[in-house]
């Protein structure tokens, strides 16, 4: 038996007991009515509706009629038959979001509590005790988290997914596969949020071997020696936070368990079974929708974030290794020979200790100081014989 209808019964039983007090006149309608709850004008309405219809009287009048806010059934059967179609599987807070999307008026709880009565989406078991969250930082741009998760992505196909997002907001910056996380991936990562938004201040990842150096393993990172995407940070002012523990990472650990949920599915509906499509599809799809789901505002108003007006990003957030020129005037790099070429500050470099530029599409550049000698293609062909100066 349905709640409503209990209470109606139960409402009946005591009006029967509450009517015969009061003709017995063991009770006056005022005590007849406060046994009810109700006041004396709304016990004489119930008398005059008992005596007329009988106990059928008493029944709440309002439940014989159909709300006008009520979804047709035409409604509720097309919602449920997309549910079955296209989005089988998906969690209720998932299809919603694209539901809405689609131009869905109904609510999270009504879409939900449609599903369920339909029995397409089980009732999610009760929560236990929740847990303690570390407080967020104030403003945007203050603390980045930066990490990658490798995942069958599309069927057959196991790709890393590298997400930098913000701390403060929970916004993600900067989203994209590649196939195997590393220095070139995290620099991309950092490059695409500076040039969006600006400077950071800082960093937090894992310690993955590309982010630090490990003497020991489980043991403390190494902050002295350290690592090229490391050197990248230290060139930017960007302070670096290594995670000791997985609980540590949480937060970015709950949106990658989002993500592997969600993104198989939406690739899967939109036909994507390559990288480059899959990453316009982010880019383009994914990232805004799931931002503006998932943002938050920031607990202070302002921002961390300090604009870039530098040259040269690529400079800073690039490889940089040490060379000595040999006696032919090129420099050894990786089975590569590099020829500098002549120009008019220097006769020759033989000798000179000058640095290597490897940049994350593969490319290269040689620098003595602050001048670039020339610039390579990343099999060793010389690309930029005139001299430059970068500020």
């Amino acid at each position: 038996m349905r709640r409503t209808q209990l209470l109606q019964e139960v409402r009946k039983m005591r009006f029967e007991e509450a009517y015969e007090g009061w003709q017995s006149g063991r009770l006056t309608q005022e005590e007849a009515a406060r046994l009810l709850g109700v006041c004396d004008r709304t016990f004489r309405r119930y008398i005059a509706r008992y005596e007329e219809e009988g106990l059928e009287g008493l029944v709440d009048r309002r439940l014989r009629q159909v709300s006008h806010r009520k979804a047709p059934v035409d409604e509720v059967m097309a919602l449920v038959e997309r549910y079955r179609s296209r989005h089988m599987g998906w969690n209720v807070k998932h299809f919603h979001a694209w539901y809405q999307r689609e131009g869905g008026k109904r609510s999270y709880t009504w879409v939900k509590n449609r599903l369920q009565e339909a029995g397409v989406v089980e009732k999610a078991p009760g929560r236990g005790k929740h847990r303690k969250r570390r407080e967020r930082a104030a403003w945007p741009g203050m603390l980045l988290h930066q990490d990658g998760s490798r995942h069958e992505w599309v069927p057959g196909q196991y790709w890393d997914l590298i997400v930098t997002m913000d701390d403060a907001t929970n916004e993600h910056y900067s989203m994209f596969f590649v196939e195997e996380e590393g220095t070139a991936s995290s620099l991309r990562g950092v490059k695409e949020v500076i040039e969006a938004r600006g400077l950071f201040s800082a960093l937090y990842t894992d310690r993955g071997s590309h982010y630090w150096h490990t003497p020991q393993a489980g043991g403390k990172v190494d902050k002295v020696h350290l690592t090229q995407f490391g050197q990248a940070m230290a060139r930017l002012g960007i302070e670096m936070i290594p995670a000791y523990s997985p609980e540590a990472r949480g937060r970015s650990e709950r949106m990658f368990r989002t993500h592997q949920d969600r993104l198989p599915k939406e690739l899967a509906a939109a036909g994507i079974t390559d990288m480059a499509a899959a990453n316009r599809y982010l880019k383009e799809v994914y990232l805004p929708a799931f931002n503006a789901e998932f943002m938050q505002p920031a607990q202070e108003e302002g921002s961390a974030f300090v604009a870039w007006i530098g040259d040269e990003l690529d400079d800073f957030l690039c490889e940089q290794y040490e060379r000595v020129v040999g006696k032919d005037n090129c420099v050894a790099f990786e089975g590569l020979k590099l020829q500098i070429p002549p120009d008019r500050y220097r006769m020759h470099y033989v000798k000179v200790k000058v640095r290597v530029h490897r940049y994350l599409d593969g490319r290269l550049a040689i620098f003595h100081g602050p001048r670039r000698l020339a610039r390579y293609t990343a099999d060793g062909q010389l690309q930029t014989p005139e001299l430059q100066v970068v500020a």
